[in-house]
């Protein structure tokens, strides 16, 4: 005889909903065997067509007066069962389903108060039911995108969440990341009609590739290391870079007595510009090589060129024997009498100790593709520290202007220095939430959400640099100072595991390798397996939701933005432009492009 299981059929039930009955019950997970009224697969209810048994779809599990939800993770199906040597011949069809939620009344809660029961009715989900679960769009919720399911239901995130509590927006190459991304950024700060609905917004998107201009820039301001046109040229003054990570920059490896020496230099300038500026607000014994204070970074370099080349006039060394004085703003090196025989003046100095060092750091302050951040404009100080700008002006260009909000575009950065110099920016938007969180202008008042391009390349596990230190500390404490993350990225097995559990909102596109599946769905803890498991065929700017800021796990298409507004990420027409005929092509403007570390300096025409 078979068991109880596999002879009893589920109930025939006229309302057009019903699928079947609840067979076991595990914990969240259900089994629920389908009746054979639904064996086409389909339902016409309303004079819609519903299909049965869509993973990522919901049913309904009626408890009296309350409705029991659950997400459909798995199908299965018997068509042969063996008894003995009897063989049965059957249609069984199963259902695995997660419970996720309950609606008491009219409100829907996440999680459930109860469990239902075996032989309990289990109905499809309609329009109506999903209105009940996702609601309406209210005060602090974004609408995004329609559910894949059913293109009637807006999908809204819940925004206080989504910015303080962080987020990931992950997907393969050509998932429609980017694209996702800009049409996110503009749900949150605009309305259906395309008006600002949110001024007052604080959103920095840190642009690793320069996509993003194209597409948000009619509600951006966007700074840029090679500005082009309606571009403000992106200036990050040396001097609010932690020490310890420009003296490594500038001079590579150096001793730890020699790192002490540039520290000292620096903390004396530093003490010297408040002397000349007469900022009484500034405790001059206080100043620490940290303080963000301007300093003369090539009068530093030329004060150690003395200290480690110059042969002494006096045995007390307070005399450089010069015979050339060189130039500190020209990066002109001093030249020294040799020393004189015996003890006869000069007396010998040093003797260049850290020449290779110096040489070094002379080279980078005459590299152009550094100027934007060792020449930083009106924020570099001159002979006499005096400065156009200062920090406050800064931080207002980055986060106080009219606009909602602010792109960082980097393409023009040497990569080799890209930790570096976002770890600087991301350092100075911290600490100015830090130091400013009880300040009307602080990011308490006016929270700041940071967007992260392409967050594998700072963020790996084995990465140990000033960003992922940054990032790090943002993850774990940017709440408190209403600082939040959004990190993007086609590589989520390579983000450090830390860094990605804090955050809460995982938007997740199609994502092809199993390596980085196997990474989001670790990440996703709701109990929706079989909804991740669909990841490799999600339709391009299609996305699975989980996490803080959805009122469910779900499956979503973004908005597509105006055909103006997508970002400049398209990939090449290959066989439209290999099959046009080749002329005399002139490679000279290539090369000058090149030679200038300027992309857009002279075009191709």
């Amino acid at each position: 005889m078979l068991p109880p299981l596999y002879r009893k059929s589920p109930q025939m039930n006229k309302a057009p909903t019903y699928l079947g009955t609840v067979s076991s019950v595990a914990g969240s997970s259900l089994l629920i065997e389908l009746t054979p009224q639904v064996s086409s697969g389909l339902l016409v209810i309303g004079g819609k067509t519903h299909r049965v048994g869509q993973v990522g779809s919901f049913v309904r599990i009626p408890q009296g007066y309350n409705d029991l939800y659950g997400l459909i993770a798995e199908t299965s199906e018997s068509s042969r069962l063996e008894d003995n040597e009897t063989i049965f011949k059957t249609d069984r069809r199963w259902l695995k389903v997660e419970l996720v939620g309950e609606t008491i009344g009219k409100e829907f809660e996440r999680g459930i108060s109860q469990y239902p029961s075996i032989n309990d009715e289990a109905h499809l989900v309609t329009e109506s039911d999903l209105k009940k679960i996702y609601g309406e769009a209210d005060t602090g919720q974004i609408i995004i995108g329609n559910l894949s399911s059913s293109d009637s239901i807006k999908v809204s995130l819940d925004l206080d969440k989504l910015v303080t509590r962080h987020s990931a927006v992950l997907g393969s190459t050509g998932s429609g990341k980017s694209t996702s991304v800009s049409s996110l950024l503009r749900s949150i700060v605009t309305n259906e009609h395309g008006e600002i609905r949110l001024p007052a917004s604080r959103i920095v998107l840190i642009d690793i590739h320069g996509e993003y201009s194209a597409a948000l820039g009619d509600i951006a301001s966007v700074f840029s290391i090679l500005p082009r046109k309606n571009e403000k040229p992106l200036q990050i003054p040396y001097w609010c870079v932690s020490p310890d990570s420009l003296i490594d920059f500038l001079c590579g490896n150096i001793g730890e007595a020699n790192k002490s020496l540039i520290l000292d230099k620096i903390i004396e300038d530093k003490q010297e510009f408040v002397r000349l500026h007469n900022l009484k607000d500034i405790d001059v014994d206080r100043i620490t090589a940290f303080t963000p204070l301007p300093f003369r970074l090539k009068k530093i370099w030329y004060d150690l060129m003395v200290h480690d080349n110059a042969n002494w006039e006096d045995k007390e060394k307070t005399t450089p024997a010069f015979s050339e004085k060189g130039d500190a703003s020209k990066l002109i090196p001093p030249k020294f009498t040799p020393p004189g025989a015996a003890s006869n003046p000069p007396h010998k100095g040093e003797g260049g100790k850290i020449k290779k060092q110096l040489d070094l750091m002379r080279s980078r302050l005459l590299d152009n593709q550094y100027s934007f951040f060792l020449s930083p404009g009106e924020w570099e100080p001159d002979e006499k520290l005096a400065i156009q700008k200062d920090l406050p002006e800064l931080i207002k260009d980055w986060v106080g202007h009219e606009k909602p909000i602010t792109i960082l575009d980097l393409s023009g950065m040497p990569s080799s220095r890209l930790d570096l110099l976002l770890g600087s920016v991301l350092d100075i938007l911290f600490e100015s939430a830090l130091w400013g969180r009880n300040q009307k202008v602080g990011m308490k008042e006016r929270p700041l959400l940071l967007v992260l391009e392409e967050a594998h390349r700072y963020l790996g596990g084995d990465a140990s640099g000033l960003a992922k230190a940054m990032v790090q500390k943002i993850a774990k404490e940017g709440r408190k100072f209403g600082v939040g993350l959004m990190l993007v990225s086609q590589r989520p097995s390579e983000i450090d595991e830390t860094i990605l559990s804090q955050c809460g909102t995982l938007l997740a596109l199609r994502i092809n390798n199993s390596i980085d599946r196997n990474r989001v769905k670790s990440s996703m803890s709701e109990g929706i397996s079989g909804i991740v498991d669909s990841l490799p065929v999600l339709r391009t700017g299609e996305a699975i939701i989980a996490g803080e800021a959805a009122k469910m796990p779900m499956r979503c298409r973004f908005k597509l933005p105006k055909s103006e507004n997508f970002p400049d990420s398209k990939d090449p027409q290959v066989s439209k432009n290999w099959a046009r005929s080749v002329q005399e092509e002139d490679y000279q403007p290539l090369v000058s492009a090149w030679r200038n570390q300027d992309a857009y300096q002279i075009k191709n025409n």
